[in-house]
């Protein structure tokens, strides 16, 4: 139980002792809720859903809910600009492979599935006016983003200042005794708790799971380079997580894999790159199965090695995930131009180790690789 309530988390409510005393007298149903608002789950949700197995595997009741509903409105956490509103077809679209992706973490079993839809579209004007008064303006005005829209003098719209109410509803509709969720949608989940408690009078638990972030604290998410999507091949998560800062290895295996705390402090003790070998291998060991796990972990090695394969002497260049690799190649003078970079590609004279020539012009390098030009110029790239 101390491994439930401990490992990756980053806040108990209203305290551990109360959630100890109810996990005492039996199964809880709990949930996470996930807003559809890109095509593919990244690492970054990968914490949350290794906290839900936990409470699975000791035998509690996970739903996981898609906010197809919500999605449409737009979640302005940690947002100082107005997030995108998406129309029905992208969420759906979104949507076509977040099981998969899930299911390869959560026991396809046991994992319940819902859609906010399922109340929020049948839910009438006058009964949503009745559901607000149970929130004030002042409550939802004083968040920290607002505030700070309001001193930029940026806007904040009403469907922002609604979407707390409208996923603290969810808590109501499912009925559930704890909200799992990442520590950055706090608010929601207590605008969630109170509402549970005002209209059924029954207590709703929160727990809330550490953020991916890097030595400043910034949360990394879809918009930083390096991290992977859960759907992205093993050798490209692996070849992400060997970018990442050192700093950033104790929170990865804390929160990222299930290794035992006093093997993964012994690896931190030791080498980095070793220990950063070890948590790429846990990883994509978690996405994937051990065995694709050490191909993808050999690959790198076999790349990035500087033995055999390629020469010491192999210059080595740091990007920007996404960049092409024309512009690459281009800029660090490795060609000599645009056009001479593209008679290499179709003469077959441009080759990524491993993987094979470079057929076509604009592939842009989205994890680390070496490069074979013409017979006898090699480059590692790296990414930022």
């Amino acid at each position: 139980m101390d491994e439930l309530l401990t490992r990756g988390v980053e806040q108990i409510l209203p305290n551990q002792e109360t959630v100890v005393a109810r996990l005492k007298q039996g199964p809880l149903k709990l949930y996470h809720g996930i807003d559809p608002t890109a095509s593919t789950l990244h690492l970054g949700h990968l914490a949350t859903l290794l906290k839900l197995r936990d409470f699975q595997v000791a035998g509690h009741e996970v739903v996981i809910l898609f906010g197809d509903f919500t999605a449409t409105i737009g979640d302005p956490t940690d947002k100082l600009a107005v997030r995108k509103v998406l129309t029905t077809g992208e969420v759906e679209t979104n949507l076509k492979d977040y099981k998969d992706q899930i299911l390869k973490i959560l026991d396809p079993k046991t994992t319940i599935f819902r859609h906010n839809g399922e109340w929020w579209n049948k839910m009438k004007v006058a009964e949503f006016l009745h559901l607000a008064t149970q929130i004030t303006e002042r409550e939802i005005a004083e968040r920290e983003m607002f505030k700070e829209r309001k001193k930029q003098n940026e806007a904040v719209y009403f469907n922002e200042l609604c979407y707390p109410l409208l996923q603290g509803y969810d808590s109501v509709a499912l009925d559930i005794d704890l909200e799992i969720g990442g520590n950055d949608q706090l608010f929601n989940m207590l605008v969630g708790r109170d509402l549970l408690k005002k209209l059924k009078n029954k207590e709703k638990f929160v727990l809330t799971t550490k953020l991916l972030t890097d030595a400043a604290g910034k949360k990394m998410g879809k918009t930083e380079g390096n991290m992977a999507n859960l759907n992205e091949p093993a050798e490209e998560i692996f070849g992400k997580i060997m970018s990442w800062p050192d700093d950033l290895m104790p929170l990865g295996f804390e929160i990222l894999t299930r290794l035992p705390k006093e093997d993964y402090e012994t690896l931190l003790a030791g080498h980095p790159k070793e220990a950063k070998l070890q948590l790429a291998f846990e990883v994509v060991k978690l996405l994937n199965d051990e065995k694709v796990a050490q191909k993808a972990k050999e690959n790198f090695e076999q790349v990035f090695s500087g033995n055999g394969t390629l020469p010491e002497e192999a210059e080595e260049l740091t990007v920007k995930t996404g960049t092409s690799l024309a512009a690459i190649l281009v800029d660090n003078k490795v060609v000599s131009s645009k056009s001479e970079f593209t008679r290499l590609v179709k003469g077959g004279g441009i080759e990524i180790i491993g993987e094979g020539k470079v057929v076509d012009e604009k592939i842009t390098i989205t994890k680390p690789v070496a490069i074979r030009i013409g017979k006898h110029r090699f480059v590692k790239i790296k990414l930022q």
